[in-house]
């Protein structure tokens, strides 16, 4: 029987450096061996590329209600593609956000937590869940020379960081600060994944 991978996911509010600190991972995880998909919520898939023609294009805001259904419609057909494939293959899976942006986002625009935690109770649970913590005039100020999307204003991307910070306050996510330089922050988390993988190795 092929042992199950890892599922390690990344979160943060927008320009808190989830790319770079996912490819750095990715890469040096590689060249230790590991076989690895890098993969990203929205996905590629046909409901993850309408959500980010919508986010990206600014069109009239749809409710956070509908917002929240197609991103859990959207995590349902990644997880079953996806991610579960690679897991019973053995792989170690990395994505790029996951159900905790869905509680953050959509949860900040008023939609019930436990609404969005009911209709995603399909979603496995990661294995390392990584908020990179950043303050909002910080991940901003580094999208400053980009078009911004829809979620991306100071007093939301506020409110989706205080949902984080209560997410990891409950033991749901691990917090690294991101508002240093990216060697120290990729250090801190290369030490957490490094745990994980012995820990995992180390299992009956």
């Amino acid at each position: 029987m092929v042992k199950r991978g890892a599922f390690i996911v990344f979160e943060g509010i927008d320009g808190s450096g989830k790319s770079t600190h996912i490819r750095l991972l990715c890469d040096a995880l590689r060249q230790q061996g590991y076989d690895v998909l890098r993969t990203s919520e929205p996905s590629r898939g046909r409901i993850g590329r309408f959500i980010r023609d919508y986010v990206e294009h600014r069109r009239n805001r749809l409710s956070p209600e509908i917002e929240a259904l197609l991103f859990a419609a959207d995590r349902f057909e990644h997880v079953k593609q996806m991610i579960t494939p690679a897991l019973e293959a053995g792989r170690i899976v990395i994505s790029d956000r996951y159900l905790h942006s869905s509680l953050a986002y959509q949860g900040a625009a008023g939609v019930s937590l436990e609404w969005i935690r009911e209709m995603n109770r399909f979603a496995p649970r990661p294995d390392l869940c990584i908020l990179l913590d950043v303050r909002p005039e910080t991940g901003l100020g580094r999208m400053s020379r980009r078009r911004r999307t829809v979620f991306e204003v100071y007093t939301f991307q506020q409110r989706v960081r205080n949902l984080y910070l209560r997410f990891v306050e409950q033991g749901e996510l691990v917090k690294v600060d991101a508002d240093r330089p990216v060697e120290e922050v990729q250090q801190e988390v290369s030490g957490l994944v490094r745990n994980l993988l012995a820990g995992a190795s180390e299992s009956p």
